[in-house]
């Protein structure tokens, strides 16, 4: 694990415990199972044409870029990337280096009928039945800060509360371990999680050694149809954009030019 990921899972694993002494596991359980059914996320990003599907995030800040939307209206956001084209929204929940919080994930699942992905560092079943409780139709879980068997738990726990996962690798080794667990949606994530930096090409080589009958969803750096193109030749189903989008002045009109609408 980066130093960053170990920074961002210690703060999390100290807010997790105070959350735990204030709402019981039972309870969210509880909260969890009188949800609202949400529709499917995987179902959202296997039916692209000439574009694969694009997942919109709604996204703060984050380590990389640092404050990305001073103006972040999380409602009127979601509402206008969702008549523009999104097939799901990806809701940034990590508060201390994305400046999200749960919140947004509850308000926004009010205002929109499309899928939503909870969009965070995941390690413990909690976080997965507040997601469900508050809105999600799926969960981000990301191989490089889990290992296979804790992968593997978490997996089967996210499909008893009936929500799909996003399972995020950053190379082969990871791919192998996630198809291994039956992960059946991995995105390949081409930020380098220690320096940031982004490789597109090497990402989309990745793509390919993702094994048929699997969703494959392409993350970061893609800021251009023509990157937006090439990802679908690769060999995505799905794609997920977020500072492309939140650091445009008009995020809506941005998504319908990646979709070739304008």
């Amino acid at each position: 694990m980066s130093t960053v990921l170990d920074q961002i899972c210690e703060k999390k694993r100290v807010e997790l415990e105070a959350l735990k002494a204030d709402v019981s596991f039972a309870e969210m359980c509880s909260r969890a199972s009188c949800a609202e059914a949400r529709a499917s996320f995987k179902a959202a990003l296997m039916y692209g044409a000439e574009n694969p599907s694009v997942i919109a995030e709604l996204k703060k800040a984050s380590p990389s870029a640092g404050l990305i939307r001073a103006n972040f209206l999380p409602l009127q956001l979601a509402k206008n990337l969702a008549e523009s084209g999104a097939a799901a929204l990806s809701v940034l929940t990590e508060k201390n280096y994305f400046q999200g919080c749960i919140g947004y994930l509850r308000d926004v699942a009010k205002i929109v009928g499309i899928p939503l992905l909870r969009k965070d560092f995941i390690f413990d079943p909690y976080q997965i039945a507040e997601a469900k409780a508050n809105g999600a139709s799926a969960v981000l879980l990301i191989a490089a800060m889990l290992e296979k068997p804790k992968f593997a738990e978490l997996y089967a726990f996210a499909k008893s509360m009936s929500l799909d996962v996003l399972s995020e690798a950053h190379d082969a080794r990871e791919i192998e371990m996630l198809s291994d667990c039956g992960a059946d949606i991995i995105g390949v994530n081409c930020r380098n999680l220690k320096n940031f930096s982004t490789d597109f090409d090497a990402a989309s080589q990745l793509l390919k050694l993702i094994p048929e009958g699997t969703v494959k969803v392409a993350e970061s750096a893609i800021n251009s149809r023509e990157k937006l193109l090439r990802a679908r030749e690769a060999g995505a189903d799905a794609v997920l954009v977020g500072t492309a989008l939140m650091s445009k002045k008009e995020p809506a009109e941005e998504l319908k030019k990646l979709l070739g609408k304008i």
